[in-house]
């Protein structure tokens, strides 16, 4: 039988081919004023496909991308999935030492690179990669000069039938690297089940209609924004591609294209809502929001769901269990306050364990462990991570979590997170949720820096909104108000901004080694 008949067989690919033989007409993709209908997505992705497999490239190959949003990325992406190849999706930030790493550990046969990437990377691709694809600047149809073959060549010529591979739902699908925010990188081995069961449940958990126009604004490179790419397409929505976000140009696209869902981070949000021109704008389309990476402090959620849409929801996962794990759904966002995560997913048992591998019991406060096809085979080439992540015959993600009587989860901290001062703990999101909630502040970070008396001294990182003042005296006295006594900082920092991942990741490591001596000499 055709490879792409086996019975029980789970690809990536073949949710885009369904869908292709659903609604074949149906418009998929719309990029400016370019529109893809599935039947010539799917096309596109077998063309390519059968352009990797005519490189001699073999099943279990890596391809990179390091590719901003872009239609010619969504059809690389599938069409390394059907060639039955690894796609390496790299940070399109990244360069020099970190690129090299990425490249090198992985062995990437091929690099799919925007031209307006290259010219801090191309020394570095040329030296670790045989081969590099060209994706032209947006309306430049020819990179005049160079000698790299461009991506469209690469589809020219080639057959649209999807060639036979033999793919199993176990097999290797992606290598993710991790967004650095603690220490170097690690590649997560995500394989085509992952990938396929979580879109499938994230229909359910996160309410994508196959009616429903979505925006890709985040970096499609990352899990949160890939995980509902696939979602949307497996399930016959429609994407619109946006490259970078600006609040004007964006709102005119919710407009034009009747954008009904969108997931984005806090601070998009607020600049949404805070820009004056926003009321000129018909938004009404809007019907459920999703964000994530950060909280939203409740005087804001209550303005988002008044005044831009009527259904928020904070979705939250992680490269080792591909999202979403867990969804924080609308009808809590305002009777739960806090930091919960919701409910997990219907795909994923959670629970929460002690350091010797005892489950505890709802309220106490442990590491959140799960299990489900949707996470990952292990950490590439790093057998004793990967040991480590899954001891006791669960994964282990790093977060300190407890469940609440009705179920929820509830988030405490990153165990790297938790601030120990003064003999007691402090969770840095209790810190930054409460800052939040000053009419000046922008965006918070609280750490923890090495104190001779405190061991550890609270410290918090402002940014403010434009316009706003304030000092550090009175954002002290605020937290006063709204903490403990021993969660209130010892000095609050105001800076432009924070040191984040592409995805709006904060870098709390960088903020830790930048004022490691920040305390120095004190005593008291």
């Amino acid at each position: 039988m055709p490879a792409t008949t086996r019975i029980n067989r789970i690809a990536i690919g073949d949710s885009l081919r369904r869908a292709a033989a659903r609604r074949p007409d149906k418009t998929a993709l719309i990029e400016g004023a370019r529109r893809l209908s599935y039947r010539q997505l799917d096309s596109e992705a077998n063309r390519f496909a059968n352009h990797l497999r005519g490189l001699g490239l073999a099943k279990g190959d890596t391809v990179a991308t390091l590719c901003l949003n872009s239609t010619e990325l969504v059809i690389a992406a599938y069409g390394i999935a059907k060639a039955g190849l690894v796609w390496v999706p790299i940070n399109a930030l990244m360069h020099g030492e970190a690129l090299r790493y990425i490249l090198q550990q992985t062995e990437a046969k091929l690099v799919i690179a925007d031209d307006e990437l290259l010219p801090r990377t191309v020394a570095d691709i040329a030296a670790l990669c045989p081969r590099l694809l060209v994706i032209p600047a947006t309306g430049t149809p020819q990179a005049e000069g160079r000698a790299d073959p461009l991506f469209a060549s690469a589809l020219a010529g080639q057959p649209d039938t999807e060639p036979e591979v033999d793919i199993d739902g176990s097999d290797l699908a992606q290598i993710m690297y991790t967004s650095g925010t603690t220490a170097r990188q690690k590649g997560v081995m995500v394989s085509h089940q992952a990938v396929y069961f979580a879109s499938l449940a994230n229909v359910i958990e996160a309410d994508i209609r196959r009616d429903d126009v979505l925006a890709a604004v985040m970096p499609i490179f990352h899990c949160a924004q890939h995980t509902l790419l696939a979602t949307t397409l497996g399930h016959n929505g429609t994407v619109v591609i946006v490259r970078r976000f600006e609040p004007e140009p964006f709102m005119r696209l919710v407009a034009e294209h009747r954008i009904s869902w969108v997931f984005m981070l806090p601070m998009m949000f607020r600049a949404l809502l805070d820009h004056p021109q926003r009321r000129t704008f018909d938004l009404g389309s809007l019907r459920y929001c999703m964000y994530g990476m950060a909280p939203i402090d409740p005087a804001t959620l209550k303005r988002l769901l008044a005044e831009l849409c009527p259904s928020f929801s904070l979705g939250s996962g992680q490269t080792e269990a591909y999202p979403a794990a867990c969804v924080f759904k609308p009808e809590y966002q305002l009777d739960k306050p806090g930091p919960y995560w919701g409910e997990p997913s219907l795909i994923d048992d959670m629970a929460i364990m002690d350091d010797q591998g005892r489950l505890l019991p709802p309220g106490q406060v442990g590491e959140l462990v799960m299990r489900g096809p949707n996470v990952m085979l292990g950490y590439y080439k790093d057998p004793a991570a990967s040991a480590e992540a899954s001891r006791f015959g669960w994964h282990h993600t790093g977060d300190l979590c407890y469940f609440d009587p009705d179920g929820l989860l509830v988030f405490v901290d990153r165990k790297k997170d938790m601030i120990k001062t003064g003999g007691e703990n402090v969770a840095s999101i209790t810190v930054e949720t409460a800052l939040l909630g000053h009419p000046a502040v922008a965006n918070v970070v609280a750490v923890g820096l090495a104190h001779a008396h405190w061991i550890e001294a609270v410290t918090a990182f402002i940014v403010l909104k434009p316009g706003a003042h304030s000092d550090e005296t009175a954002l002290i006295d605020f937290c006063k108000q709204h903490l403990g006594r021993h969660e209130v900082p010892k000095r609050i920092v105001f800076v432009d901004q924070m040191p984040a991942t592409a995805t709006g990741k904060i870098q709390k490591n960088v903020l830790r080694e930048r004022y490691a001596t920040l305390y120095a000499g004190e005593t008291a």
